[in-house]
């Protein structure tokens, strides 16, 4: 395909479309208008098509550009139109493998990386009867199941025959297309298709490929995840209301939402050369992807979201770690804090319109942004490679931790729309605590599954708008491990900007502190620790970029424990020395 002149990108969402417009102005993308409605894949309009033209509709009043032909209907034909969905829920699925911490993690990490919202996961071991999974299972109405389990060379074992068997009982029917088969993808030991296609060919629409676990040691996701996508357009999507005409819209196969993020971060990091954490928090859920050493994993943190799923994060987490991140000038108890949030659940769409519910729902964030990093790493696991172990029983994963990580990129209205570029800052220093020099970027315009789709039609240009005008950098952190000592001097930094200005600072323990260093900035930096600070000492010469808050530096300590420096005597300040 040739580069067009003008790419217009939807992304049609649960609730909303998203649409985006992008010309090239003297050989470099803009973004020329952004507009966004309601997705209009259920009733009473039930065609995506409905939303998605006035989304358009949108990009023509704010651009002033003709995007429709005089005819009003089809789209010019100078325009290249590309779209990701995960509209009517997103692509849910249910995964089956022989044992919950081998096959089963796998099969649930290749639909996480597919873009899918899993709905279950059944194993061998997972506790339940088969009447229990039959029910459970008849409810859930996924749009695919993947079946994993079994090493290359494996025989076929009874739990191979087991899931069949209670897949076959079941009947599952998918949320569109009842009249349809359930698309089955089976990713297991190749001398147990035959019996899986004779179990399940008949009623399924069956699909074998590579195994997931060819080896106890080895992963193989990547032949799993094309095949998702594949089935979420072929079988899923076109059953959708209005997924049809859509189709023969674009000028390229619709993928889903966070496999586009998931295409756009994995480049990034390439380019980085970083390790990438991205976290996008919504109303209901919060995603989380990281890209180490090149290996991309999401997760999605069910229920944990800053409107409908409020209530199960203070329940997750409990009213006094809320309350930890309050100023002391907002004295709330426990019961204001609970009406508060009760309230948000009464009414999710509402937003904060004095300073106290604002800090309210960013302590929530915080909380809700921690509980999601801590599921997403019972997934992100890092393969250690087959001559790397003595025998079958050395584990055969290493665990992540946010030392693992040189980027963190916050999404989702919470973040993107802090009034304050440094509140944004501090929810994700607190809510991740990140060890030694980490970068800290914001996508405020949430354009990354767009640049995901538009990548491949033009990835250089895809990356340079994101690096343009998809990411704000907020600034670099400084943060030693250890605990204070008293407001003793923990670090001294001096150094100097690309610009020749100078920098010294020494901060004690306990303190969050800043120095100036614009986003077009970087610094050369010599890093003194002292008292107790634990630094990496590969890294105690070092170039960070500089971003809206600058060099942040945070003393106070990690973890983070409100015994030693309690939270919310020093959260106004501390969020005062951060904002600009």
């Amino acid at each position: 395909m040739s580069i067009p002149q003008r790419i217009l990108v939807t992304d049609v969402g649960s609730t909303t479309t998203k649409a985006l417009l992008f010309g090239k102005e003297d050989n470099t993308w803009r973004l020329l208008a952004r507009g966004e409605t309601a997705t209009t894949v259920e009733a009473p309009d039930e065609d995506v098509m409905i939303g998605v033209s006035r989304s358009i509709r949108l990009l023509e009043e704010r651009s002033n550009q003709s995007l429709f032909c005089a005819a009003g209907k089809e789209l010019l034909p100078e325009i290249t139109y590309l779209s990701t969905s995960s509209a009517g829920g997103g692509l849910q699925m249910v995964v089956c493998g022989q044992v919950s911490h081998i096959s089963a993690e796998s099969a649930e990490r290749a639909a996480l990386g597919g873009g899918a919202v899993l709905l279950q996961v059944f194993a061998a071991d997972d506790g339940l009867t088969a009447l229990e999974r039959i029910e459970c299972l008849r409810n859930l109405h996924p749009d695919m199941i993947l079946i994993a389990g079994g090493v290359d060379g494996a025989e076929a074992g009874s739990f191979l025959i087991e899931m069949c068997d209670f897949i076959r009982e079941a009947q599952p029917k998918a949320k569109f297309g009842y009249q349809y088969a359930l698309p089955i993808l089976y990713a297991g030991s190749e001398k147990a298709a035959e019996l899986v296609n004779d179990l399940l060919g008949s009623s399924f629409a069956l699909k074998m490929i590579d195994n997931l676990r060819p080896t106890f040691w080895q992963e193989n996701l990547a032949p799993a995840r094309e095949a998702i996508q594949e089935i979420f357009v072929e079988h899923v999507m076109s059953h959708a209301p209005g997924y049809a005409k859509l189709h023969q819209a674009v000028a390229l196969p619709i993928i889903p939402t966070p496999m586009a993020v998931g295409i756009i971060l994995l480049e990034y990091a390439k380019l980085r050369q970083k390790n990438i954490l991205c976290v996008d928090i919504g109303g209901a859920t919060t995603d989380v992807f990281s890209v180490i050493e090149q290996a991309y994993v999401r997760s999605v943190g069910a229920n944990y979201g800053m409107s409908y799923s409020i209530g199960h994060v203070a329940a997750s987490t409990g009213f006094a770690n809320i309350l930890r991140w309050l100023p002391k000038e907002i004295n709330l108890t426990e019961e204001e804090l609970q009406e508060q949030i009760g309230n948000k659940l009464i009414y999710p769409t509402t937003i904060p319109t004095l300073t106290a519910e604002l800090r309210v729902e960013q302590a929530v964030a915080r909380e809700a942004l921690r509980l999601a990093f801590q599921d997403h790493q019972a997934l992100a696991k890092i393969q250690i490679p087959k001559g790397l172990l003595d025998n079958l029983s050395t584990k055969h994963v290493k665990e992540i931790t946010i030392r693992n990580f040189d980027v963190i990129i916050g999404s989702g209205g919470v973040l993107s729309n802090a009034p304050n570029r440094g509140e944004a800052a501090l929810m994700l220093i607190d809510a991740f605590q990140p060890e030694g020099i980490v970068e800290l970027l914001v996508d405020s315009v949430f354009m990354l599954p767009h640049l995901g789709i538009f990548s491949q039609v033009d990835l250089p240009g895809a990356l340079d708008l994101l690096v343009r005008e998809g990411l704000i950098s907020l600034g670099t952190v400084l943060a030693p491990s250890g605990q204070p000592k008293n407001g003793s001097p923990a670090m001294t930094v001096i150094g100097q900007t690309n610009s020749g200005r100078q920098i010294r600072l020494q901060g004690n323990w306990g303190e969050l502190l800043t120095i100036p260093l614009g986003q077009e900035e970087t610094a050369q930096l010599q890093i003194f620790p002292q008292n107790g600070a634990k630094w990496p000492l590969t890294r105690l010469h070092c170039s960070v970029q500089g971003g809206i808050c600058g060099l942040i530096l945070d003393l106070r300590g990690r973890p983070l424990n409100p015994e030693n420096w309690p939270q919310h005597a020093y959260q106004e300040q501390w969020l005062k020395n951060i904002s600009i």
